[in-house]
């Protein structure tokens, strides 16, 4: 397959083909087979990181049934990047346990690895011979039960399809076709979480193999360079040199389910995507296309007459129609919260400044406004006193008869 039609079909049908030879490398391994499957699972790995299917503050029951299948990429990379025939085998092996890890990690962050086999993997191993020999016994126990599993699944679905084609075969009578499906979904799922499940079994195992291959090769080797000082050391500044890059390498590869590059903020346009109506690399601009109502004559041009105007107004909803999409309205008011929040900011800053806290100088104009307000008060203080000195009918006593 061509890189060109490698990039053309959707995330579905590369994982589909990713697993059907994973499948085939496990009876029969041929280098060209493997190496097709590993750049297959890394267009996966880049799909997955652009789409944003995955984050860190999800777990398994917030996945959808659809999307669950994917978390097995890095694991099906792992186990084709071991069957790669290099010339470096150390190499092959460091890359191999670089996505075992990846995937036993976000596995982890998913909520699906058992708490005893996660602090096997954060202490480094079990203490003794006695505890590695338990946790052997309980991964064996729970990949045989996954297997069961995964086996009574497949014969119930294909038990159920044989019956449900007989019926179909035996009476006309439609059958209610909504319980099928929901039972159709909860299998799918239960089947995809139990692979995963058998999928970390095997992954532990094979991280535990890959050590004890990389700690016998690189004694053979470091044995091999002891008659030669000078060579040795160079072999040191070398294979550190490729442990920093395979760091570097691994960093990015995790960041595609970490921190996706670019992703696509447009649900629709994501769907596109994953259904393989549209690619990774195509431009989308977020334009809302309304709905067209009318007869089809008039669609896509101005009515000049009027009897067209009057016949592009039939069909019309009693509504008002949205002037603008979901996310166009996130990325409005994000942008409108981004400057709310910088003008808060300007004037915290204007707030601490020095000149706010100085005091107000006055205007040409206040000196006037202070004389005004000194006299109306010196007028009031008058006022008072002059009531003080004559009373309230204080000048009427002489017309009194008493007076």
């Amino acid at each position: 397959m061509g890189e060109l039609n490698m990039q053309e079909m959707p995330l579905p049908a590369l994982f589909e083909q990713a697993s059907k030879i994973h499948a085939s490398a496990e009876s029969s391994v041929d280098k060209d087979t493997v190496r097709k499957g590993c750049e297959i699972l890394r267009q996966c790995e880049e799909m997955i990181g652009k789409l944003g299917l995955f984050s860190l503050n999800e777990t398994k029951d917030d996945i959808s049934t659809a999307n669950l299948k994917y978390i097995l990429v890095p694991y099906y990379l792992a186990e084709l990047t071991e069957k790669v025939a290099d010339g470096d085998r150390i190499k092959v092996l460091k890359a191999s346990q670089a996505k075992l890890k990846e995937f036993i990690s976000f596995c982890e962050t998913m909520e699906l690895v058992p708490e005893e086999e996660m602090e096997t993997f954060t202490q480094g191993g079990a203490n003794s011979s006695v505890d590695r020999r338990a946790k052997k016994i309980a991964r064996f126990k729970r990949q045989r039960a996954a297997e069961s599993k995964l086996l009574e699944i497949k014969e119930r679905k294909e038990r159920r399809g044989r019956s449900t084609k007989a019926a179909a075969l035996s009476s006309p009578v439609e059958t209610e076709e909504d319980d099928v499906l929901d039972d159709d979904g909860e299998e799918e799922r239960e089947a995809w979480l139990t692979t995963i499940s058998l999928g970390l079994c095997k992954a532990f195992d094979l991280l535990e193999m890959l050590k004890k291959e990389e700690e016998i090769l690189s004694a053979v080797k470091e044995k091999q360079l002891q008659d030669g000082e000078k060579e040795f050391s160079q072999s040191i500044l070398d294979e550190r040199t490729k442990k920093v890059e395979t760091w570097h390498r691994d960093a990015a590869a995790r960041a595609h389910y970490t921190k996706p590059a670019a992703p696509i903020t447009c649900a629709t346009f994501a769907q596109d995507v994953i259904e393989g109506r549209a690619k990774v690399s195509q431009a989308h601009e977020h334009k809302h296309q309304p709905l067209i109502f009318g007869p089809a004559s008039l669609v896509g041009r101005n009515p000049t007459t009027e009897r067209e105007k009057i016949a592009a107004q039939v069909f019309q909803p009693h509504y008002r129609m949205p002037t603008m999409s979901i996310e166009e309205a996130g990325l409005t008011e994000m942008n409108m919260m981004n400057e709310w929040q910088e003008r808060n900011v300007k004037l915290m800053e204007e707030a601490n400044s020095s000149w706010y806290k100085d005091a107000p100088k006055s205007r040409p104009g206040e000196d006037d406004e202070e004389d005004d307000d000194d006299a109306a008060q010196d007028k009031a203080r008058a006022w008072d006193d002059w009531k003080d000195d004559n009373p309230r009918g204080a000048g009427n006593k002489k017309l009194t008869p008493c007076g």
